[in-house]
This record gives structure tokens, sequence and C-alpha cells, in this order.
């Protein structure tokens, strides 16, 4: 009688503990959810940055592509109109005089305008790299701030 009484108590004893072990067990699984929850939520705001600043990217170049293909459009356009200005006065024009003008005043327009659209160009290509060195360069040191642990208000991230 006394030894069913002894594994009575042990067979409580261990399923007390099997009890106890598998709560644990469960308590464990609740906090790894709850940690990888966390990972996941970290890692999406990681990447979210990333995509913002390539958007950022590609938006710079898209504006500085979009100046430049409209400078080279209005150039042509404008190379076409002083092309067939100065073409039909050197074609109609009677004096000899007149006509050497024209074409001292031609060579002159196309130098002035081919210099004005190379500074068209120089300049947003200028604009373009600040704002890349401002803009883009400030959200990447930002962001590789984040990846080395410092926090966005420290010293390493402005």
């Amino acid at each position: 009688m006394i030894t069913i009484v002894i594994v009575s108590a042990l067979l409580l004893l261990a399923f007390a503990g099997l009890c106890y072990t598998y709560w644990q067990l469960l308590l464990c699984r609740r906090q790894a959810r709850i940690l990888n929850s966390h990972r996941l939520a970290a890692n999406s705001a990681i990447q979210k940055s990333r995509m913002d600043l390539l958007e950022v990217r590609n938006r710079a170049r898209l504006l500085e592509d979009t100046v430049s293909n409209g400078a080279s459009a209005v150039e042509k356009l404008h190379k076409a109109i002083s092309n067939t200005t100065f073409g039909l006065i050197d074609l109609f024009s009677r004096d000899e005089d007149f006509r050497q003008t024209a074409r001292k005043a031609r060579e002159t327009h196309d130098e002035t305008s081919q210099q004005i659209y190379r500074t068209v160009r120089t300049t947003n290509k200028a604009l373009h790299i600040l704002a890349d060195t401002l803009i883009i360069g400030k959200a990447e040191k930002r962001l590789a701030s984040r990846k080395c642990g410092t926090t966005p208000g420290s010293e390493d991230s402005q």
C-alpha cells in the first residue's frame, strides 16, 4: 500500500513537472513569435528606408535627364529656326554686304546659343551633384548610421 502511495505521488510529481515544462514551452514559443515579429518590423522599416532612398535617387536622375533632354530638344528646334531664317536671308538677299553681315550674325548667334545650352546642361549637372551630395548623401548617412547601431540624433548621423 505504501508503494502505491509513493508511486502515485511520484507519478503526480512527474505529471506536475511535465505540465510545468509544457507551460514554459508555450511561454517561450509566444516570446519567440513576438521577437520574430519585432525583427520583421525592423527589417521592414530598413527596407522601406532603402526603397525611399532609391526612389529619391531615381526621381533626381529622371529630373536631370528631363532637363538635359528638354534643353537638347529646344536647342534643336532653335537651331532649325535659326538655320531657316539665316538660310532664307542668304538665299533671298540681293546685297552682298548684308549677306556677309548676316553670316557673321549667324556665326555669333550659333556660338552664343551653343554656349547657353552647354551652360544649361552644365548647371543642371552641377545642381544634380549638389542635390545628390546634400539630400541623398545625408539620407545614406542616416541609413548607414542605423545599420551600425548609432541613434539618428547622434553626431555621426548629422
